[in-house]
């Protein structure tokens, strides 16, 4: 089989023990039906929130104790190009076969779900997951096929301010909510940017601020809120933005929740 980064793997049987570096990745595997078979996790899988006192935790996304992930002697470690660095995988690499998604549209996550229920023999699992995804798809597109665009900053990180830009999948998100991402032209995937150029550098309407991974409050939402013009500051779930996998599905009711607030 071949994952998202292309790399081919040869499995005599589906891999029995897994170690997932990524948190979306973990809930999807236990929807899938593979809590048994998850060993290993990080400290921010919080979904299901059971699973991190029943299962290993090997570290973050970003730091890993290799030597934990080595003692669980997994099957297969799955990771991601955007949550796991290049040097993380290789050094797994070291010890068991790595597959890493690359997830920037709802088409890549539907990819990434059908692969997991070819490798792990979990096909009728991942058909489920992947026709109420598809049918809670093509819903919202009909709800939000009237809406008119509206500009949109969305801030994942305060001092220094950070924002999701292009080739993300909360850009892919934003865009399906009829959201154009003011900073989708600019370099980068998280860009830095100078909150006093928020105006010259479009001006948007609404300023988005996650939940995750910064905890923005009030006075954050005040201070950049006073450099646009009259954009409105709402604070929204960022793993109903960021998260792919099995929470995709949950992504569309609360879209929907949003839309009627704002």
């Amino acid at each position: 089989m071949i994952d998202q980064l292309g790399t081919e793997h040869f499995f005599k049987t589906a891999p029995k023990r897994i170690v997932s570096l990524v948190p979306s990745q973990t809930e999807l595997l236990f929807d899938l039906g593979l809590e048994d078979s998850l060993v290993g996790i990080t400290k921010f899988c919080v979904h299901p929130v059971h699973l991190k006192a029943t299962k290993t935790i090997v570290g973050g996304t970003k730091t890993v104790k290799f030597d934990k992930i080595k003692a669980l002697q997994p099957d297969i470690i799955i990771c991601n190009k955007e949550e796991n660095t290049k040097e993380i995988v290789e050094e797994l690499a070291q010890i068991c076969p790595v597959w890493v998604t690359n997830i920037v549209t709802i088409e890549d996550n539907l990819q990434m779900i059908h692969d997991f229920g070819q490798l792990f023999n979990k096909r009728t699992e991942a058909q489920k997951w992947s026709d109420k995804i598809n049918f809670a798809y093509q819903d919202f597109q009909q709800f939000i096929n009237d809406k008119p665009m509206k500009k949109a900053a969305y801030f994942i990180w305060a001092k220094p301010h950070m924002v999701a830009g292009n080739n993300t999948f909360i850009n892919e998100l934003l865009k399906l909510n009829h959201f154009d991402n003011i900073y989708e032209v600019k370099e980068g995937r998280y860009p830095e940017i100078e909150l006093k150029k928020i105006r010259l550098e479009g001006d948007p309407d609404y300023v988005f601020l996650s939940s995750e991974p910064f905890p923005f409050n009030d006075e954050h939402a005040f201070e950049i809120g006073r450099f646009t013009h009259h954009a409105k500051t709402v604070f929204v779930d960022g793993e109903l933005f960021s998260w792919y996998g099995s929470r995709v599905l949950k992504a569309f009711d609360y879209f929907k929740l949003l839309h009627s607030k704002i």
